[in-house]
Protein backbone atom coordinates (compact mmCIF):
# COMPACT_ATOMS: atom_id res chain seq x y z
CA UNK A 1 0.00 0.00 0.00
CA UNK A 2 1.40 3.39 -0.98
CA UNK A 3 1.52 5.94 1.83
CA UNK A 4 -0.62 8.93 0.75
CA UNK A 5 1.80 11.44 2.27
CA UNK A 6 4.67 9.98 0.27
CA UNK A 7 2.59 9.85 -2.90
CA UNK A 8 1.65 13.50 -2.46
CA UNK A 9 5.34 14.35 -2.19
CA UNK A 10 6.03 12.42 -5.40
CA UNK A 11 3.32 14.42 -7.17
CA UNK A 12 4.93 17.66 -6.04
CA UNK A 13 8.28 16.40 -7.35
CA UNK A 14 7.00 15.91 -10.89
CA UNK A 15 5.87 19.43 -11.72
CA UNK A 16 6.29 20.28 -15.34
CA UNK A 17 7.33 23.87 -14.69
CA UNK A 18 7.63 24.55 -18.39
CA UNK A 19 6.12 27.84 -19.25
CA UNK A 20 2.99 28.72 -17.31
CA UNK A 21 4.31 30.99 -14.60
CA UNK A 22 7.09 33.51 -14.76
CA UNK A 23 9.83 32.86 -15.54
CA UNK A 24 8.40 31.40 -18.72
CA UNK A 25 9.99 28.72 -20.87
CA UNK A 26 8.40 26.62 -23.60
CA UNK A 27 9.46 23.61 -25.57
CA UNK A 28 11.37 23.92 -28.78
CA UNK A 29 10.80 22.99 -32.37
CA UNK A 30 13.01 19.94 -32.60
CA UNK A 31 15.63 19.63 -35.31
CA UNK A 32 17.12 16.20 -35.90
CA UNK A 33 20.87 16.03 -35.41
CA UNK A 34 22.26 12.55 -35.85
CA UNK A 35 25.81 13.69 -36.53
CA UNK A 36 26.93 13.31 -32.94
CA UNK A 37 28.10 9.79 -32.25
CA UNK A 38 26.15 8.03 -29.46
CA UNK A 39 29.13 7.54 -27.21
CA UNK A 40 28.97 6.65 -23.50
CA UNK A 41 31.77 6.39 -20.99
CA UNK A 42 31.91 3.34 -18.73
CA UNK A 43 33.95 3.04 -15.56
CA UNK A 44 31.50 2.24 -12.80
CA UNK A 45 30.27 4.32 -9.89
CA UNK A 46 32.03 4.63 -6.53
CA UNK A 47 29.09 4.45 -4.15
CA UNK A 48 29.13 5.82 -0.60
CA UNK A 49 26.39 5.52 2.03
CA UNK A 50 24.19 8.64 2.21
CA UNK A 51 21.21 7.96 4.49
CA UNK A 52 21.22 11.64 5.39
CA UNK A 53 19.91 12.54 1.92
CA UNK A 54 16.92 10.24 2.35
CA UNK A 55 16.33 11.50 5.87
CA UNK A 56 16.28 15.10 4.68
CA UNK A 57 13.61 14.23 2.11
CA UNK A 58 11.50 11.72 4.02
CA UNK A 59 12.12 12.45 7.68
CA UNK A 60 11.91 8.75 8.50
CA UNK A 61 13.13 6.64 5.56
CA UNK A 62 12.08 3.00 5.30
CA UNK A 63 14.19 0.74 7.51
CA UNK A 64 14.55 -1.89 4.79
CA UNK A 65 16.20 0.38 2.19
CA UNK A 66 19.84 1.40 1.85
CA UNK A 67 20.82 4.69 0.25
CA UNK A 68 24.08 5.32 -1.58
CA UNK A 69 25.33 8.31 -3.53
CA UNK A 70 27.87 8.56 -6.32
CA UNK A 71 28.95 10.54 -9.35
CA UNK A 72 29.34 9.76 -13.05
CA UNK A 73 31.76 11.96 -14.95
CA UNK A 74 30.63 12.90 -18.46
CA UNK A 75 32.00 15.15 -21.20
CA UNK A 76 30.95 18.77 -20.85
CA UNK A 77 30.22 18.68 -24.56
CA UNK A 78 29.19 15.42 -26.21
CA UNK A 79 30.13 16.91 -29.58
CA UNK A 80 33.75 16.66 -28.33
CA UNK A 81 33.62 13.66 -25.99
CA UNK A 82 37.29 12.76 -26.01
CA UNK A 83 39.14 16.04 -25.96
CA UNK A 84 37.32 18.37 -23.61
CA UNK A 85 36.54 18.95 -19.95
CA UNK A 86 34.20 16.82 -17.86
CA UNK A 87 31.43 17.49 -15.37
CA UNK A 88 29.95 15.32 -12.66
CA UNK A 89 26.36 14.01 -12.65
CA UNK A 90 25.12 13.17 -9.14
CA UNK A 91 23.33 9.86 -8.49
CA UNK A 92 21.47 8.25 -5.62
CA UNK A 93 20.74 4.51 -5.47
CA UNK A 94 17.98 3.21 -3.20
CA UNK A 95 18.11 -0.56 -2.76
CA UNK A 96 15.66 -2.70 -0.81
CA UNK A 97 17.53 -5.02 1.56
CA UNK A 98 15.38 -8.04 0.67
CA UNK A 99 15.45 -7.99 -3.10
CA UNK A 100 14.52 -11.18 -4.92
CA UNK A 101 15.00 -11.96 -8.61
CA UNK A 102 16.61 -8.59 -9.13
CA UNK A 103 16.27 -7.28 -12.67
CA UNK A 104 18.59 -4.29 -12.47
CA UNK A 105 18.40 -0.53 -12.07
CA UNK A 106 15.34 1.65 -12.66
CA UNK A 107 16.59 5.11 -13.62
CA UNK A 108 14.13 7.88 -12.69
CA UNK A 109 13.66 11.57 -13.49
CA UNK A 110 10.94 13.92 -12.15
CA UNK A 111 10.89 16.43 -14.95
CA UNK A 112 11.09 20.18 -14.75
CA UNK A 113 13.50 20.65 -16.40
CA UNK A 114 15.28 21.37 -13.14
CA UNK A 115 13.77 18.71 -10.88
CA UNK A 116 16.08 16.57 -8.75
CA UNK A 117 16.12 12.88 -9.61
CA UNK A 118 18.17 12.27 -6.48
CA UNK A 119 15.29 13.51 -4.34
CA UNK A 120 12.71 11.69 -6.47
CA UNK A 121 14.53 8.39 -5.92
CA UNK A 122 14.24 8.83 -2.15
CA UNK A 123 10.49 9.47 -2.41
CA UNK A 124 9.94 6.55 -4.77
CA UNK A 125 11.91 4.23 -2.48
CA UNK A 126 9.08 4.73 0.02
CA UNK A 127 6.26 5.34 -2.46
CA UNK A 128 6.55 2.57 -5.03
CA UNK A 129 5.00 -0.84 -4.36
CA UNK A 130 7.23 -3.59 -3.03
CA UNK A 131 6.66 -5.49 -6.27
CA UNK A 132 8.81 -2.87 -7.98
CA UNK A 133 11.41 -2.09 -5.33
CA UNK A 134 12.14 -5.79 -4.74
CA UNK A 135 13.10 -6.20 -8.39
CA UNK A 136 14.90 -2.92 -9.09
CA UNK A 137 17.39 -0.55 -7.53
CA UNK A 138 15.79 2.91 -7.78
CA UNK A 139 18.46 5.22 -9.21
CA UNK A 140 17.87 8.95 -9.47
CA UNK A 141 20.13 11.48 -11.16
CA UNK A 142 20.32 15.25 -11.10
CA UNK A 143 20.78 16.21 -14.75
CA UNK A 144 23.60 18.53 -15.70
CA UNK A 145 22.91 21.98 -14.29
CA UNK A 146 20.55 20.67 -11.59
CA UNK A 147 20.75 20.26 -7.82
CA UNK A 148 23.74 18.20 -6.67
CA UNK A 149 25.28 18.04 -10.12
CA UNK A 150 27.19 21.02 -11.45
CA UNK A 151 24.56 23.72 -11.00
CA UNK A 152 23.59 26.44 -13.39
CA UNK A 153 22.71 29.52 -11.34
CA UNK A 154 22.24 32.91 -12.98
CA UNK A 155 19.18 34.50 -11.37
CA UNK A 156 19.30 36.43 -8.11
CA UNK A 157 16.64 35.89 -5.45
CA UNK A 158 15.48 39.45 -6.12
CA UNK A 159 15.05 38.73 -9.83
CA UNK A 160 13.01 35.61 -9.12
CA UNK A 161 10.86 37.47 -6.60
CA UNK A 162 10.21 40.13 -9.21
CA UNK A 163 9.44 37.54 -11.88
CA UNK A 164 7.04 35.42 -9.84
CA UNK A 165 5.40 38.51 -8.35
CA UNK A 166 4.97 40.31 -11.67
CA UNK A 167 1.54 40.84 -13.17
CA UNK A 168 0.77 37.73 -15.24
CA UNK A 169 -1.06 39.89 -17.80
CA UNK A 170 0.62 43.31 -18.16
CA UNK A 171 -1.84 45.24 -20.30
CA UNK A 172 -0.64 48.84 -20.44
CA UNK A 173 2.41 49.69 -22.60
CA UNK A 174 4.30 50.79 -19.50
CA UNK A 175 3.60 47.53 -17.66
CA UNK A 176 4.46 45.46 -20.72
CA UNK A 177 7.73 47.32 -21.23
CA UNK A 178 8.58 46.67 -17.59
CA UNK A 179 8.02 42.93 -18.13
CA UNK A 180 10.18 42.97 -21.27
CA UNK A 181 12.98 44.71 -19.38
CA UNK A 182 12.87 42.14 -16.58
CA UNK A 183 12.98 39.30 -19.11
CA UNK A 184 15.94 40.90 -20.89
CA UNK A 185 17.79 41.44 -17.61
CA UNK A 186 17.30 37.81 -16.57
CA UNK A 187 18.38 36.50 -19.95
CA UNK A 188 21.47 38.68 -19.92
CA UNK A 189 22.36 37.49 -16.41
CA UNK A 190 22.70 34.00 -17.82
CA UNK A 191 24.58 35.18 -20.88
CA UNK A 192 27.03 37.23 -18.84
CA UNK A 193 27.83 34.31 -16.57
CA UNK A 194 27.93 31.36 -18.98
CA UNK A 195 28.31 32.74 -22.50
CA UNK A 196 28.61 30.00 -25.11
CA UNK A 197 28.44 27.32 -22.41
CA UNK A 198 24.68 27.84 -22.11
CA UNK A 199 24.18 25.45 -25.02
CA UNK A 200 25.80 22.65 -22.99
CA UNK A 201 22.69 22.40 -20.78
CA UNK A 202 20.45 21.19 -23.59
CA UNK A 203 18.15 18.18 -23.41
CA UNK A 204 20.20 16.23 -25.93
CA UNK A 205 23.37 16.66 -23.87
CA UNK A 206 21.46 15.36 -20.80
CA UNK A 207 20.05 12.42 -22.75
CA UNK A 208 23.56 11.42 -23.75
CA UNK A 209 24.55 11.65 -20.07
CA UNK A 210 21.85 9.04 -19.39
CA UNK A 211 23.69 6.57 -21.56
CA UNK A 212 26.91 7.21 -19.65
CA UNK A 213 24.93 6.48 -16.47
CA UNK A 214 23.60 3.24 -18.00
CA UNK A 215 27.12 2.14 -18.83
CA UNK A 216 28.47 3.10 -15.41
CA UNK A 217 25.69 1.11 -13.73
CA UNK A 218 26.72 -1.94 -15.72
CA UNK A 219 23.37 -2.24 -17.50
CA UNK A 220 23.38 -3.53 -21.07
CA UNK A 221 19.98 -1.95 -21.60
CA UNK A 222 18.23 0.85 -19.72
CA UNK A 223 15.00 0.66 -17.72
CA UNK A 224 13.63 4.15 -17.17
CA UNK A 225 10.74 5.98 -15.51
CA UNK A 226 10.43 9.59 -16.63
CA UNK A 227 7.76 12.05 -15.53
CA UNK A 228 6.71 15.21 -17.38
CA UNK A 229 9.84 16.77 -18.94
CA UNK A 230 11.44 13.42 -18.08
CA UNK A 231 9.33 11.98 -20.91
CA UNK A 232 11.15 14.30 -23.31
CA UNK A 233 14.50 13.15 -21.96
CA UNK A 234 13.40 9.55 -22.43
CA UNK A 235 12.11 10.17 -25.93
CA UNK A 236 15.37 11.81 -27.01
CA UNK A 237 17.36 8.95 -25.49
CA UNK A 238 15.22 6.39 -27.31
CA UNK A 239 15.90 8.12 -30.63
CA UNK A 240 19.65 8.29 -30.01
CA UNK A 241 20.08 4.82 -28.48
CA UNK A 242 17.06 2.71 -29.49
CA UNK A 243 18.80 -0.65 -29.12
CA UNK A 244 19.80 0.19 -25.54
CA UNK A 245 16.20 0.53 -24.36
CA UNK A 246 14.84 -2.30 -22.18
CA UNK A 247 11.63 -0.70 -20.88
CA UNK A 248 10.69 3.00 -20.79
CA UNK A 249 7.68 4.44 -18.94
CA UNK A 250 6.99 8.01 -20.05
CA UNK A 251 4.34 9.44 -17.71
CA UNK A 252 2.88 12.91 -18.37
CA UNK A 253 3.93 12.99 -21.99
CA UNK A 254 5.33 15.95 -23.90
CA UNK A 255 4.86 16.00 -27.66
CA UNK A 256 8.35 16.86 -29.01
CA UNK A 257 6.97 17.75 -32.44
CA UNK A 258 5.19 20.84 -31.15
CA UNK A 259 6.82 24.18 -31.77
CA UNK A 260 7.18 26.56 -28.85
CA UNK A 261 3.97 28.47 -29.62
CA UNK A 262 1.87 25.34 -30.13
CA UNK A 263 3.36 23.80 -26.99
CA UNK A 264 2.60 26.89 -24.94
CA UNK A 265 -0.95 27.08 -26.25
CA UNK A 266 -1.51 23.41 -25.46
CA UNK A 267 -0.44 24.05 -21.89
CA UNK A 268 -2.62 27.15 -21.53
CA UNK A 269 -5.57 25.10 -22.74
CA UNK A 270 -4.65 22.29 -20.33
CA UNK A 271 -4.57 24.59 -17.32
CA UNK A 272 -7.88 26.21 -18.28
CA UNK A 273 -9.46 22.74 -18.53
CA UNK A 274 -7.99 21.67 -15.21
CA UNK A 275 -9.29 24.86 -13.60
CA UNK A 276 -12.75 24.20 -15.04
CA UNK A 277 -12.62 20.75 -13.43
CA UNK A 278 -11.65 22.35 -10.12
CA UNK A 279 -14.47 24.88 -10.45
CA UNK A 280 -16.99 22.11 -11.19
CA UNK A 281 -15.81 20.20 -8.12
CA UNK A 282 -16.17 23.38 -6.08
CA UNK A 283 -19.71 23.92 -7.29
CA UNK A 284 -20.67 20.32 -6.49
CA UNK A 285 -18.92 20.27 -3.10
CA UNK A 286 -19.83 23.61 -1.57
CA UNK A 287 -19.36 22.24 1.94
CA UNK A 288 -15.66 21.66 1.20
CA UNK A 289 -15.12 24.68 -1.04
CA UNK A 290 -15.48 28.07 0.65
CA UNK A 291 -15.31 29.91 -2.69
CA UNK A 292 -18.31 28.05 -4.16
CA UNK A 293 -20.44 28.31 -6.18
CA UNK A 294 -18.32 30.28 -8.69
CA UNK A 295 -14.65 29.48 -8.15
CA UNK A 296 -13.55 31.13 -11.39
CA UNK A 297 -15.15 34.41 -10.39
CA UNK A 298 -13.56 34.17 -6.93
CA UNK A 299 -10.07 33.55 -8.32
CA UNK A 300 -10.40 36.20 -11.02
CA UNK A 301 -11.53 38.68 -8.36
CA UNK A 302 -8.61 37.72 -6.11
CA UNK A 303 -6.10 38.38 -8.91
CA UNK A 304 -7.72 41.68 -9.85
CA UNK A 305 -7.79 42.77 -6.20
CA UNK A 306 -4.12 41.83 -5.85
CA UNK A 307 -3.32 44.19 -8.72
CA UNK A 308 -4.98 47.11 -6.97
CA UNK A 309 -4.29 46.46 -3.30
CA UNK A 310 -2.28 43.32 -2.51
CA UNK A 311 -2.54 41.78 0.94
CA UNK A 312 0.76 41.40 2.75
CA UNK A 313 1.91 38.12 4.21
CA UNK A 314 3.45 37.52 7.65
CA UNK A 315 6.91 38.44 6.33
CA UNK A 316 5.65 41.69 4.82
CA UNK A 317 5.75 40.43 1.24
CA UNK A 318 2.85 41.56 -0.92
CA UNK A 319 0.69 38.79 -2.39
CA UNK A 320 0.61 40.39 -5.82
CA UNK A 321 -1.32 39.12 -8.83
CA UNK A 322 1.68 37.07 -9.91
CA UNK A 323 1.97 35.31 -6.56
CA UNK A 324 -1.76 34.58 -6.49
CA UNK A 325 -1.67 33.04 -9.96
CA UNK A 326 1.38 30.98 -9.03
CA UNK A 327 -0.56 29.56 -6.07
CA UNK A 328 -3.42 28.64 -8.39
CA UNK A 329 -1.09 26.92 -10.83
CA UNK A 330 0.66 25.01 -8.05
CA UNK A 331 -2.66 23.67 -6.79
CA UNK A 332 -3.83 22.31 -10.14
CA UNK A 333 -1.09 19.69 -10.31
CA UNK A 334 -2.94 17.45 -7.86
CA UNK A 335 -6.61 17.08 -7.02
CA UNK A 336 -5.56 16.64 -3.39
CA UNK A 337 -4.59 20.33 -3.36
CA UNK A 338 -7.93 21.68 -4.54
CA UNK A 339 -9.20 22.16 -1.00
CA UNK A 340 -6.00 24.02 -0.12
CA UNK A 341 -6.49 26.34 -3.08
CA UNK A 342 -10.09 27.13 -2.19
CA UNK A 343 -9.14 27.79 1.42
CA UNK A 344 -6.19 29.98 0.41
CA UNK A 345 -8.32 32.17 -1.87
CA UNK A 346 -10.98 32.45 0.84
CA UNK A 347 -8.34 33.43 3.40
CA UNK A 348 -6.92 36.00 1.00
CA UNK A 349 -10.21 37.80 0.60
CA UNK A 350 -10.42 37.88 4.41
CA UNK A 351 -7.06 39.65 4.55
CA UNK A 352 -4.77 36.66 5.21
CA UNK A 353 -2.17 35.99 2.50
CA UNK A 354 -0.14 33.34 4.33
CA UNK A 355 -1.64 30.26 2.67
CA UNK A 356 -1.50 31.75 -0.85
CA UNK A 357 2.17 32.60 -0.43
CA UNK A 358 2.87 29.18 1.06
CA UNK A 359 1.37 27.42 -1.99
CA UNK A 360 3.29 29.68 -4.37
CA UNK A 361 6.58 29.23 -2.51
CA UNK A 362 6.28 25.44 -2.60
CA UNK A 363 6.04 25.63 -6.39
CA UNK A 364 8.86 28.13 -6.75
CA UNK A 365 11.12 26.31 -4.24
CA UNK A 366 11.48 29.53 -2.25
CA UNK A 367 12.38 29.05 1.41
CA UNK A 368 11.19 31.23 4.33
CA UNK A 369 14.37 33.32 4.06
CA UNK A 370 13.49 34.29 0.50
CA UNK A 371 16.16 32.05 -1.04
CA UNK A 372 15.54 29.93 -4.11
CA UNK A 373 16.94 26.61 -5.25
CA UNK A 374 18.32 26.55 -8.77
CA UNK A 375 15.18 24.84 -10.09
CA UNK A 376 14.02 27.77 -12.22
CA UNK A 377 17.54 28.74 -13.31
CA UNK A 378 17.94 25.26 -14.79
CA UNK A 379 14.36 25.27 -16.07
CA UNK A 380 14.91 28.48 -17.99
CA UNK A 381 18.37 27.63 -19.30
CA UNK A 382 17.31 24.21 -20.61
CA UNK A 383 14.05 25.44 -22.13
CA UNK A 384 15.62 28.43 -23.85
CA UNK A 385 18.58 26.41 -25.10
CA UNK A 386 16.28 23.73 -26.50
CA UNK A 387 14.00 26.29 -28.11
CA UNK A 388 14.79 27.15 -31.70
CA UNK A 389 11.52 28.91 -32.45
CA UNK A 390 10.59 31.46 -29.79
CA UNK A 391 8.85 34.38 -31.52
CA UNK A 392 10.17 37.93 -31.03
CA UNK A 393 8.69 40.18 -28.37
CA UNK A 394 6.18 41.89 -30.66
CA UNK A 395 4.74 38.53 -31.72
CA UNK A 396 4.44 37.50 -28.07
CA UNK A 397 2.48 40.69 -27.40
CA UNK A 398 0.02 39.69 -30.13
CA UNK A 399 -0.32 36.20 -28.67
CA UNK A 400 -0.93 37.68 -25.23
CA UNK A 401 -3.86 39.68 -26.55
CA UNK A 402 -5.28 36.73 -28.50
CA UNK A 403 -4.93 34.18 -25.71
CA UNK A 404 -6.48 36.53 -23.14
CA UNK A 405 -9.77 35.82 -24.90
CA UNK A 406 -9.19 32.11 -25.48
CA UNK A 407 -7.63 31.25 -22.11
CA UNK A 408 -8.50 34.06 -19.67
CA UNK A 409 -6.66 32.87 -16.56
CA UNK A 410 -3.54 31.30 -18.06
CA UNK A 411 -3.21 32.42 -21.67
CA UNK A 412 -1.43 35.77 -21.28
CA UNK A 413 1.27 34.55 -18.88
CA UNK A 414 1.89 31.43 -20.98
CA UNK A 415 2.27 33.53 -24.12
CA UNK A 416 4.84 35.90 -22.62
CA UNK A 417 8.00 33.84 -22.97
CA UNK A 418 10.04 37.02 -22.60
CA UNK A 419 13.28 35.47 -21.34
CA UNK A 420 13.65 32.95 -24.18
CA UNK A 421 12.60 35.62 -26.70
CA UNK A 422 15.68 37.62 -25.66
CA UNK A 423 18.02 34.70 -25.00
CA UNK A 424 21.70 35.49 -25.54
CA UNK A 425 22.94 31.91 -25.87
CA UNK A 426 23.20 29.54 -28.82
CA UNK A 427 20.30 27.12 -29.26
CA UNK A 428 20.56 23.33 -29.41
CA UNK A 429 17.16 21.90 -30.41
CA UNK A 430 16.56 18.22 -29.71
CA UNK A 431 15.66 15.58 -32.31
CA UNK A 432 12.02 14.62 -32.84
CA UNK A 433 11.54 11.38 -34.70
CA UNK A 434 11.06 7.66 -34.48
CA UNK A 435 12.95 5.38 -32.11
CA UNK A 436 13.72 2.87 -34.84
CA UNK A 437 14.82 -0.45 -33.40
CA UNK A 438 13.51 0.20 -29.88
CA UNK A 439 11.09 -2.19 -28.13
CA UNK A 440 7.59 -1.01 -27.14
CA UNK A 441 7.66 2.14 -24.97
CA UNK A 442 4.81 2.80 -22.54
CA UNK A 443 3.40 6.34 -22.80
CA UNK A 444 1.05 7.25 -19.92
CA UNK A 445 -1.42 10.13 -20.08
CA UNK A 446 -3.91 11.64 -17.62
CA UNK A 447 -7.11 13.08 -19.08
CA UNK A 448 -7.18 15.95 -16.56
CA UNK A 449 -3.47 16.79 -16.68
CA UNK A 450 -2.96 20.58 -16.74
CA UNK A 451 0.76 20.75 -17.47
CA UNK A 452 1.15 18.06 -20.12
CA UNK A 453 -2.36 17.87 -21.60
CA UNK A 454 -3.59 14.42 -22.56
CA UNK A 455 -3.65 15.26 -26.29
CA UNK A 456 0.13 15.10 -26.26
CA UNK A 457 0.19 11.48 -25.10
CA UNK A 458 -0.86 9.78 -28.37
CA UNK A 459 1.27 12.27 -30.30
CA UNK A 460 4.42 11.19 -28.46
CA UNK A 461 3.54 7.52 -28.90
CA UNK A 462 2.97 8.07 -32.61
CA UNK A 463 6.20 10.00 -33.06
CA UNK A 464 8.28 7.28 -31.44
CA UNK A 465 6.68 4.66 -33.66
CA UNK A 466 6.87 2.10 -30.85
CA UNK A 467 4.76 3.94 -28.28
CA UNK A 468 1.87 2.21 -26.51
CA UNK A 469 -0.68 4.49 -24.81
CA UNK A 470 -1.99 3.87 -21.29
CA UNK A 471 -4.75 6.30 -20.26
CA UNK A 472 -5.78 7.35 -16.76
CA UNK A 473 -9.12 9.12 -16.42
CA UNK A 474 -7.89 11.14 -13.48
CA UNK A 475 -7.03 14.67 -12.43
CA UNK A 476 -3.64 16.24 -11.89
CA UNK A 477 -0.20 15.75 -13.32
CA UNK A 478 1.06 12.18 -13.96
CA UNK A 479 -0.47 8.83 -13.03
CA UNK A 480 1.94 6.17 -11.72
CA UNK A 481 1.47 4.80 -9.03
CA UNK A 482 -1.78 6.55 -8.10
CA UNK A 483 -4.33 3.76 -8.64
CA UNK A 484 -4.30 -0.02 -8.64
CA UNK A 485 -5.14 -0.22 -12.34
CA UNK A 486 -2.32 2.09 -13.39
CA UNK A 487 0.14 0.50 -10.97
CA UNK A 488 -0.56 -3.04 -12.14
CA UNK A 489 -0.28 -2.14 -15.82
CA UNK A 490 3.02 -0.28 -15.36
CA UNK A 491 4.50 -2.96 -13.09
CA UNK A 492 3.68 -5.76 -15.54
CA UNK A 493 5.48 -3.78 -18.22
CA UNK A 494 8.52 -2.89 -16.11
CA UNK A 495 8.95 -6.36 -14.65
CA UNK A 496 7.68 -8.78 -17.30
CA UNK A 497 7.81 -6.51 -20.36
CA UNK A 498 4.09 -7.18 -20.86
CA UNK A 499 2.60 -4.33 -22.87
CA UNK A 500 -0.98 -3.23 -22.06
CA UNK A 501 -3.57 -4.01 -24.69
CA UNK A 502 -4.26 -1.26 -27.20
CA UNK A 503 -6.71 1.28 -25.81
CA UNK A 504 -6.22 0.31 -22.16
CA UNK A 505 -7.93 2.94 -19.99
CA UNK A 506 -7.90 3.08 -16.20
CA UNK A 507 -10.71 4.73 -14.22
CA UNK A 508 -10.09 7.68 -11.92
CA UNK A 509 -10.19 5.59 -8.73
Amino acid sequence: MIRRSVLAAVIVMVLALAGCVSPNGQWSTPVADKARAPLAAAGGVKWRPCPDVAKASLGRPPANVTYECGTVNVPRDWAKPNGGKQLGVALLRARATHQTNRIGSLLVNPGGPGGSGVELATYLSAGLPAETTQRFDIVGFDPRGVGRSEQVKCFSDAQLDASFGADPDPVSPADFDKAVTLGRTMAQSCGDKYGDDLRLFSTEQAARDMDAIRAALGEQKLTYLGYSYGTLLGAVYAQLFPTRVRAFVLDGAIDPTLGSVAGAESQAKGFERAFDNFAAWCRDNAGKCPIAPDARAAVTSAIDSARRSPVRGPDGRAATAGWVQTAVIASLYSQEQWIQLATAIDNLRKGNAASVLRLADSYAERNPRGQYSNLFDANMVVNCTDDGSTPPVDKLRALQNDWRTKYPLFGPSTALNLVCAQWPGKRDPYPAGAAKGAPPILVVGTTGDPATPYEQTPKLAEMLGVGVVLTWQGEGHTAYPQTRCITQAVNRYLIDLTVPAKGTTCPAA
